[in-house]
């Protein structure tokens, strides 16, 4: 059985055409086209009355400060289980996803899940749109809209795209690999956006993990790639010939390892031991809000006010999607095998696809456009005047704005 169908969590629905048989790679594009089927999420009754008794029998830590100075603040965290366990509904919210276009399909036996909002113009852009971590399709319900349909925001038309909006292997309602080094996300989202939805050529937008993505597929898949637009830039592969370091790039190294210092240790242990932390963390809707919402916290343009940018609804949201599809453990483990799977770039590798860099000022450490032009065939490059790390939804006008600007240089 397909592990996501065997999942306690929820039950997932299709409706339509019967799924194809057989191999996909052996099937021509309009057989491909079956296979995609209407999503759908019901989340038992069982497992919300067991997150409800987690949440009511929460064994609370003491803190010694009630400020964010040693890691998550204890009266936030109090104020959103509050929430989660009194006043949030899920039916409601479950409703809402519902509304959303969202699909499935199996690609290579591996099932993903996306959704796929259809441009509202003359000739919409098909456009992959990619999230990292801890993020999920939730923090794109802004952005998504205004890329698909400008004409609504007061845009024109002709910037229109198709949304295409994938969860990563192991991540939200996409499939979670059973084995080591199964799926990769540049495999899966390249045959999703070409072979199942047909599309010749595309731009790849991302930040985080998506930006990577969208750079892998720059470098190795140039001929399919119109341009890409990433939020956060690859460290570029230097030896003995590299030109020398400028000021500014010295400055971002050194930024590099503060940050690294101070704020890396979520990485290192996901990157070396990731199902230790994963038993807690899929265990205990505190230690989950606890573990995610501090990253929105320390990682966003929020002045020290995560509640001034984040909604709780939106932050629970969030919450909901890995706790009810038990992706935690899954998702952190991307770390661990990037680490060990993932080709490294080695000096001459470069990205020749049409690239632009969007720099969130409150992003975990900003790049100089020299770095990035080190790796990349920098054609624009912007940083912004607010936003952070989740720049989907603390700056979706900028977003939009940026790489509608983008789109159209390369369709002149």
């Amino acid at each position: 059985m397909d592990p996501l169908l065997s999942r306690r969590n929820f039950v997932w629905g299709v409706a339509g055409a019967a799924m194809a048989g057989g191999f996909p790679g052996a099937m021509g594009a309009a057989e491909k086209s079956l296979q995609i089927q209407p999503f759908h999420i019901t989340a038992s009754s069982g497992v919300l009355s067991d997150l409800r008794y987690r949440l009511e029998h929460t064994r609370w830590n003491d803190a010694v400060t009630a400020d964010w100075s040693y890691g998550t603040a204890r009266p936030f965290l109090q104020h959103l289980i509050g929430y989660w366990r009194d006043v949030y509904d899920w039916r409601v919210r479950e409703a809402a996803f519902n509304a959303l276009p969202q699909f499935h399909v199996t690609i290579d036996g591996f099932g993903v899940q996306f959704l796929h909002y259809k441009g509202r113009g003359p000739s919409p852009t098909p456009l992959l749109l990619m999230n990292g971590w801890p993020s999920s399709f939730v923090e794109y319900q802004k952005l998504a809209p205004m890329l698909s349909n400008p004409g609504q925001f007061g845009g024109d038309p002709a910037d229109a795209f198709d949304v295409v909006i994938p969860a990563m292997p192991g991540f939200g309602f996409s499939e979670r690999p059973t084995r080591p080094l199964q799926a990769r996300a540049v495999d899966l989202n390249l045959k999703l956006m070409t072979d199942f939805l047909g599309y010749k050529r595309f731009m790849a937008s991302g930040t985080d993990i998506g930006a990577g993505v969208a750079t892998r597929l720059g470098l190795e898949h140039p001929d399919l790639l119109l341009g890409i637009h990433i939020a956060s830039v690859a460290d570029p592969p230097l030896d003995s010939t590299s030109p020398p370091l400028t000021e500014a790039e010295k400055a971002f190294r050194r930024r590099e390892e503060t940050w690294e210092q101070q704020e890396g240790a979520y990485s290192a242990i996901q990157s070396t031991r990731p199902q230790t932390l994963a038993f807690g963390l899929a265990d205990s809707p505190v230690g989950l809000a606890s573990w995610i919402t501090e990253k929105f916290y320390a990682w966003s343009d929020c002045h020290g006010d995560v509640l001034s940018v984040f909604p709780l609804e939106m932050l629970i949201d969030n919450l909901m999607i890995y706790w009810l599809t038990e992706t935690i453990g899954s998702s952190v483990r991307y770390y661990y095998e990037a680490t060990r799977w993932r080709r490294p770039f080695r000096p001459g590798d470069h990205v020749p696809v049409p690239t632009a860099v969007m720099m969130m000022p409150k992003d975990l450490v900003v790049a100089p456009r020299e770095w990035a032009e080190r790796f990349y065939n920098v054609r624009r490059y912007t940083l912004m005047d607010r936003g952070g790390h989740f720049p989907a939804w603390e700056a979706p006008d900028l977003y939009a704005g940026d790489l509608r600007s983008f789109a159209r240089t390369l369709r002149a």
